[in-house]
């Protein structure tokens, strides 16, 4: 990761504090099938950063060289139907190394500019598919960021958690069909006061974590500093931590490696369950994620089976924007999880609390 080919962002591993936020983007990473990350808080707490920070630590990607859908050259998933028609066709297709997108919706974008747009009058006259492709597009392989997603339109946020979970985006016009991959890491932030999320889409991402301002006058001291030296000289500040950098970024990428052979414990599984059951989850969506968010951190951790830690760390961002059944209730801050993982797992509240900032701020 040489610094000539950086651009100018904050790194990752110089954001101080906000564990549980890096913790849940890294796991959305190494399991994009996590569903995404729903960070709520204060104005000003690193959001943006830090998820700008994520894009560019991440390693590049291969993707087909031209191709508006930075589509895989090996991943039939992960290409458009051109680029399989030319597989067909028995086309050496050009392959680069890209950096992996990172894609901001703006909160006055059209459906037209999320999903793309085709052009009729081509398509009839011409018998082509002339299809514009939108930040759906951009985003494949990515991450699609949706800073203030409270206030985006609700139309708009069901098209985009539909082409998240689906990996596809599919655009319909006048009996015109264009359909193209979509798989990216959903991220959303925004800040409570300013209106909350409907609780039906809440429950579609995948995780959620709260962020709160640094109040620790010395902690406060120490996120200006590091703003300011990373102001005054990027390229000298990035060089200073880029060996930590390379670091997380090669256990990132491990972890991908390592995913589909971690392992999660029946008993294990069954009281997962048992938590969403007693929290009175709707759905099945709670437990496939916690069990999910639980094999990724094993695998972070550089393991090929799940503890009662692992999901013990997971299981707050996992479950607690799943217990609203009112829109007018307040997102619970994680103790209704935390009470009821203790009950099912027999272990202290108050131990439990203290582990959970320990595991967090490693």
């Amino acid at each position: 990761m040489s610094s000539s080919r950086k651009r100018r962002v904050f790194p990752f591993t110089a954001v101080i504090g906000q564990e549980e936020m890096k913790l849940a983007l890294l796991l959305n990473v190494i399991d994009p099938r996590i569903g995404g990350v729903m960070i709520m808080g204060d104005r000003g707490t690193g959001k943006s950063t830090t998820i700008r920070a994520l894009a560019d630590l991440l390693p590049g990607i291969k993707v087909v060289a031209g191709d508006p859908y930075n589509s895989s050259p090996t991943d039939p998933d992960l290409q458009s139907s051109d680029v399989q028609q030319r597989l067909d066709n028995g086309e050496q297709l050009p392959v680069e190394q890209s950096q992996v997108p990172m894609v901001d919706l703006p909160l006055g974008a059209t459906e037209d500019r999320l999903c793309g747009t085709i052009d009729i009058e081509k398509a009839l006259s011409e018998g082509v598919r002339a299809f514009e492709p939108g930040l759906l597009a951009k985003a494949n392989r990515g991450l699609l960021y949706v800073d203030e997603v409270n206030l985006l339109d609700d139309h708009l946020v069901d098209v985009l958690l539909d082409s998240a979970a689906s990996g596809w985006n599919t655009v319909e016009r006048e009996g015109v069909s264009v359909r193209h991959p979509a798989r990216f890491v959903l991220i959303g932030s925004g800040n409570p006061e300013e209106g909350e999320l409907r609780p039906q889409l809440l429950d579609r991402f995948g995780m959620s974590v709260e962020v709160r301002t640094v109040r620790e006058a010395q902690l406060r001291v120490q996120v200006v500093d590091q703003r300011t030296a990373f102001d005054a000289d990027p390229d000298s500040f990035v060089n200073a931590v880029n060996s930590d950098q390379e670091a997380l970024q090669r256990r990132v990428v491990d972890a991908q490696e390592r995913l589909d052979n971690v392992k999660v414990d029946d008993d294990l599984r069954l009281r997962i369950s048992s938590v969403c059951g007693e929290l009175d989850v709707d759905g099945l969506r709670g437990d496939i994620v916690t069990n999910r968010a639980a094999r990724a951190l094993a695998a972070f951790e550089g393991r090929t089976e799940v503890s009662e830690e692992d999901v013990a760390r997971v299981v707050s961002c996992s479950l607690r924007h799943r217990l609203r059944k009112d829109p007018l209730e307040q997102v619970d801050s994680g103790d209704r999880v935390v009470k009821v993982f203790c009950k099912v797992f027999e272990r202290s509240e108050d131990a439990d609390r203290s582990d959970f900032e320990l595991a967090l701020a490693s």
